[in-house]
């Protein structure tokens, strides 16, 4: 099988998003719907791509009917080849078989939103997204993770669901980089529990105000300015983490909040609420 430009975008966008959506795979590449579709098809059974059997089962209680896809042994081969990525390819489809359901659907949320950023930085042009992959910190420290300590001596390990920064110009005519730490929240972990002994969603705010509060982003992470974006399943999760973000009494404006429906449009338009009650903010400032 010949491969072109295209197929090699694909294999690299799948491989950094773990999963994806046929869907989400058209609106990133861009072009004929139908001809991506088909490409996928051939990519998947030249062994490039894969498709990971838990979709199986969701498709059967009345999930998506779209295919979704991971990499494949004969993809990850190449793009050892080709680019020198770490990829173990020898192992990669046993991998994406042994996925689970709740894995693979908060894989496809994560993939949600970075599709919806990605797709409105295409179409407005003056704004770039980069992928952890692409930020100048990535190559030291691989991923992106680190421990903090709070109240009580406890200490917490942090790892976002992804990393990303975006670049633009903001409106005195600066250029301006901004790094995100993702949540997706698909509500299923609670938001408060008796201890912080105990995982919580507070416990994760918590630790991201240490990481503020600690200089941990500049001293470990070479960050100098982030933002915490959580997109999350209801307006009514959205009150309960804003509440909860509140209460903690430090660096509030450092999340934004938001439900999926934020997703529809462009997402750098929209407004996002802020860890204050009543105030809000945009991703460009």
């Amino acid at each position: 099988m010949w491969l072109g430009e295209r197929d090699w975008q694909i294999i690299k966008l799948v491989h950094r998003h773990r999963f994806l959506r046929s869907d989400q795979i058209v609106a990133l590449v861009g072009g004929s719907s139908q001809q991506i579709v088909r490409r996928l098809q051939s990519l998947f059974h030249h062994g490039f791509l894969d498709r990971p059997r838990a979709q199986l089962v969701h498709r059967i209680n009345g999930g998506t009917q779209k295919i979704v896809y991971g990499l494949g042994r004969k993809g990850g081969t190449l793009l050892r080849q080709k680019f020198g990525l770490t990829v173990p390819s020898n192992t990669w489809n046993e991998r994406n078989d042994i996925v689970g359901r709740i894995y693979l659907d908060h894989a496809l949320f994560v993939a949600d939103v970075l599709v919806a950023i990605v797709s409105a930085c295409q179409k407005r042009g003056n704004v770039t997204f980069l992928y952890e992959d692409e930020l100048p910190i990535y190559a030291e420290r691989q991923p992106f993770r680190w421990q903090v300590m709070i109240q009580g001596g406890i200490k917490l390990g942090v790892i976002p669901d992804r990393v990303f920064a975006l670049d633009y110009t903001d409106t005195a005519g600066t250029s301006q980089r901004t790094y995100f730490f993702l949540e997706a929240d698909r509500g299923t972990m609670p938001v408060n529990r008796r201890t912080l002994s105990q995982t919580s969603f507070k416990r994760k705010l918590l630790a991201y105000t240490a990481t503020w509060q600690q200089r941990i982003r500049e001293q470990k992470l070479g960050i100098d300015r982030f933002r915490v974006i959580t997109v999350t399943t209801s307006a009514k999760r959205v009150q309960t983490l804003v509440q909860t973000c509140s209460e903690l009494q430090r660096a509030p404006g450092l999340f934004l909040f938001a439900d999926q429906s934020i997703l529809a449009g462009d997402v750098l338009a929209r407004i996002w609420q802020t860890g204050r009650p009543g105030a809000f903010g945009g991703l460009l400032g």
